[in-house]
């Protein structure tokens, strides 16, 4: 299949203002933040002026990042962000890793995952239509993914490695009125934990997985996508259903080509037919509508949405 292109468009509570000489200027909410962005290889539009207008901007020395503010930002602040159906809320604050909690080229994937627990087909991978539909997000840090399943009707288990970001998805999920949906918060390494959810003979209809490129579990575990990202898709395929719903990869500065994704999730699936789809996630900057690149993926489903 031809990869495919997914857009991500300006809203009221976000937009990509502005992209080029590897930085980005996006608005979140009232505020404006200039990060550097290696992807944004060409010329900006908007003048320096109109850069300098940002209340938060991200600075490297060596390994290490801060922001320069012209304001007192808020410790935290919530937006809205998706399409109407998502409604979904975030809360958006800078960190050290010159994050913001969101990442909005993610709605296509979580719209695409509503659709396919909504449908007819869910009840029938889940055994009975009054069961819900299972779902393991690995990796799963502020929890868009979650809450889009969640809100679609799913159980959810998310998991991650840091304390701090499955505190803030718990946050996100009660600022969008989801706490009391059946979602685990599961803190622990994502190999661990999968080996342990076979041995408990646990297994889910579908599988949210978005690996750094390098990182460290709770416990200092080390991962190196290079090394344990084939040994740990293995281990998902295993944790699955007999009839399994939907899988979905994403790479965000991996390195790697959106070909590479699909080629394995084709051999995780090859006895199960379904629809394969790669592609890149971009967002559409306000004004130009030019498109920045921010990530591949890979998905496979047990039929088109």
């Amino acid at each position: 299949m031809d990869t495919r292109i997914f857009i991500t468009k300006p809203s009221k509570d976000f937009a990509l203002l502005d992209s080029g000489d590897g930085e980005k200027l996006g608005r979140y909410g009232d505020f404006i933040f200039r990060r550097p962005d290696p992807q944004a290889l060409w010329n900006k539009n908007l003048s320096e002026k109109e850069w300098q207008k940002a209340h938060a901007s991200f600075r490297r020395d060596g390994k290490k990042g801060d922001w320069d503010l012209k304001t007192n930002l808020p410790a935290r602040w919530e937006i809205n962000f998706g399409p109407d159906k998502l409604n979904l809320k975030f809360w958006i604050r800078p960190t050290s890793f010159k994050h913001t909690g969101l990442f909005p080229e993610q709605s296509s994937n979580w719209e695409w995952m509503q659709k396919l627990i909504s449908q007819p087909t869910a009840a029938r991978h889940s055994g009975e239509s009054q069961n819900p539909v299972k779902i393991l997000n690995l990796f799963g840090y502020t929890g868009g993914a979650t809450l889009a399943c969640a809100q679609a009707g799913a159980e959810v288990c998310h998991v991650d490695g840091s304390k701090v970001a499955i505190q803030w998805a718990r946050d996100n999920a009660a600022l969008s009125g989801l706490e009391n949906k059946p979602i685990r918060w599961i803190l622990d390494d994502a190999r661990d934990f999968v080996k342990r959810e076979l041995k408990r003979g646990r297994r889910y209809d579908g599988i949210i997985l978005d690996p750094p490129a390098f990182g460290h579990g709770p416990n200092k575990e080390l991962w190196k996508i290079e090394d344990h990202l084939v040994p740990l898709l293995k281990l998902c395929r295993e944790v699955m259903t007999e009839k399994p719903l939907f899988f979905l990869l994403n790479g965000y500065a991996s390195g790697y080509s959106a070909i590479t994704y699909e080629n394995n999730l084709q051999e995780l699936f090859k006895h199960d037919g379904g629809v394969f789809e790669k592609g890149e996630l971009t967002i559409a900057e306000e004004q130009s509508g030019r498109l920045l690149p921010c990530g591949i993926f890979a998905r496979w489903s047990v039929e088109n949405t």
